[in-house]
């Protein structure tokens, strides 16, 4: 593939429903500083796409955060994203309405989401993504869950599945760019992990056992070894350098550049700008990706909706098959069954209504979907609608039925109660606390308090950009920006040198929403701040207990 010219990408960390922000961030910079728009913005999960009351009831966080943000207006065709949005899932999402897209699809005009895992193409560039975050005792099960959803459902149905796992390391073909929430386990052994504890000490004990980050996502990271991999999940912005080992077929040893972003916050490191090479001759147009198409196919009898454990195939002899990958004569039939056209659809509809400010709205429960877009994407490429199999086990067992009692038939090339060589186990994990995460089993009654956000909050208001940003900063190119101009920065800068090879970090810019007043420079002891407290607010809140 012909590479040459680069185009502009915006990445974004934990959007946390604040899209308005991200998008007038973007249209702030090339304002004041006569940069070109990106082409293309890049969003690592908790990007919360809640179009109604409902679907705050289907997100893992206390009542008082249940927030409606922007992303409603864009739903109901009040607002179009000014530029192709594509995101991944996280902890923190409307779970709802990204069920309804498995294998990904349109949540409003112009925002891609890449499903439980994906990968496609923009202009050449090949995009994955793998959604939610790992858990070890969910990790083997099937996607079982389903709205409205109970107190365990709501949390396991983000958490990260093998089988997703398992189609993502079946891939062969280069990956340009790839996203996960949470970090690939032990990367931050590749970037200056002292800054890292300086700004995040409570990641000491982790970082230190080895246990902070997904097992799963550090297995793709050495599969896929893709040019850029971007996370959020921990709101710290972290840079590091991952050089692959060659593969001994004497080509050049890959490296992956990594990037972890902060949440859409006033003074957080939340965006950036990174160039990447891409085809000029390549289509305009999101295309879904033809190798991905043939895995997806070959994997088809291999979908479990089981909350039993399943074991994916392995070479250990206890399967006839084990190896999913698929050839280049599968790929070409993909495209032959396609006529070569894999543009994806502008398909978008809506399945429910959108948020109004009629207060019976907020009673309405959450009910399980089938999503024409994945009606359509199955019937193209004769894939297996999860949602339909799903209703037509709760139609076969009734809803009252207990999950344990459902049993899915699979293919027999997988197994139950087999021993796995995959390695899940995470007994160190957990222990110790990030305080800008939201703890679920804190602050569990539902009553709200002064400063809580309100369903019919500030969605049916534009909000006044010139009160939220009093300046953007554009600080120098490197994935290695420490935030607020620090001495910090010229240690990172010199210790990449130390451990990077010359000219491995191409031309970024660095973005940051600043609140009004700057707390650079005040003296006195920091404040000690409630664990959790206020994680939506508008102020640059970092102080841990």
């Amino acid at each position: 593939m012909r590479r040459g010219r680069k185009m502009k990408v915006a990445v974004a960390g934990c959007c946390h429903g604040a899209l308005d922000k991200m998008y007038e961030t973007l249209h702030l910079l090339e304002q004041r500083h006569g940069q070109a728009a990106p082409d293309l913005l890049l969003c690592a999960g908790d990007f919360q796409a809640v179009r109604n009351a409902a679907d705050l009831r289907c997100m893992a966080v206390p009542a008082k955060y249940r927030c409606l943000g922007g992303f409603a207006r864009y739903y109901s065709g009040e607002k179009k994203a000014p530029v192709l949005t594509i995101f991944i899932g996280g902890n923190h999402e409307a779970s709802n309405h990204l069920q309804e897209l498995p294998y990904g699809g349109w949540v409003a005009p112009n925002i891609y989401y890449l499903g439980y895992a994906g990968v496609v193409k923009y202009r050449g560039v090949r995009i994955g993504g793998l959604s939610g975050i790992f858990k070890s005792h969910d990790y083997k099960k099937g996607h079982f869950e389903y709205p409205p959803y109970n107190q365990q459902t709501i949390r396991s149905v983000y958490h990260v599945r093998n089988i997703e796992v398992f189609k993502l390391k079946q891939l062969k073909q280069p990956m340009d760019v790839f996203m996960s929430h949470d970090w690939p386990r032990s990367i931050y052994h590749y970037g200056d992990k002292k800054l890292l504890l300086r700004k995040k000490s409570f990641f000491r004990q982790e970082v230190e056992s080895n246990t902070l980050g997904s097992p799963a996502a550090s297995e793709l990271l050495e599969h896929l070894k893709p040019t850029y991999w971007f996370a959020a999940h921990l709101h710290v912005k972290f840079a590091a350098f991952m050089q692959h080992q060659a593969n001994g077929s004497g080509k050049q040893p890959k490296a992956t550049k990594f990037l972890a972003l902060d949440k859409c916050l006033p003074h957080r490191d939340f965006l950036q700008i990174v160039e990447i090479e891409h085809d000029p001759s390549a289509s305009d147009c999101l295309e879904y990706d033809p190798e991905w198409i043939a895995v997806l196919k070959a994997t088809n009898n291999l979908v479990n909706v089981s909350p039993n454990s399943w074991n994916m195939p392995e070479n250990n002899g206890l399967h006839a098959k084990w190896d999913y990958s698929v050839t280049e004569e599968d790929i070409k039939a993909v495209l032959e069954e396609a006529n070569h056209d894999l543009k994806v659809p502008h398909n978008f509809s809506t399945t429910v209504p959108c948020y109004n400010s009629n207060k019976s709205q907020e009673h309405r429960e959450p009910v399980h979907q089938i999503n024409p877009q994945t009606t359509e994407f199955c019937a193209r490429f004769g894939l297996l609608d999860i949602n339909g199999r799903i209703q037509q086990l709760r139609e076969k067992h009734g809803d009252d039925e207990d999950d344990d009692e459902e049993e899915e038939e699979v293919d027999s090339t997988g197994s139950a109660e087999e021993p796995s060589d995959y390695n899940t186990d995470v007994s160190g994990l957990s222990s110790s606390i990030n305080p800008d995460e939201i703890i679920l089993d804190e602050d569990s009654d539902d009553e709200e308090e002064p400063g809580s956000c309100p369903v019919d909050s500030s969605a049916n208001h534009p909000s006044d950009v010139s009160t939220t940003f009093s300046d953007i900063r554009v600080t120098p190119g490197s994935m290695a920006v420490s935030p607020n101009d620090t001495v910090e920065s010229d240690e990172l800068e010199k210790s990449s040198e130390r451990n990077q090879p010359e000219e491995v970090i191409p031309s970024e810019t660095a973005l940051k929403r600043l609140s009004d007043t700057s707390e650079e420079g005040k003296g006195g002891p920091k404040k000690i701040k409630r664990r959790n407290q206020a994680i939506y607010a508008s102020k640059d809140e970092d102080e841990v207990e």
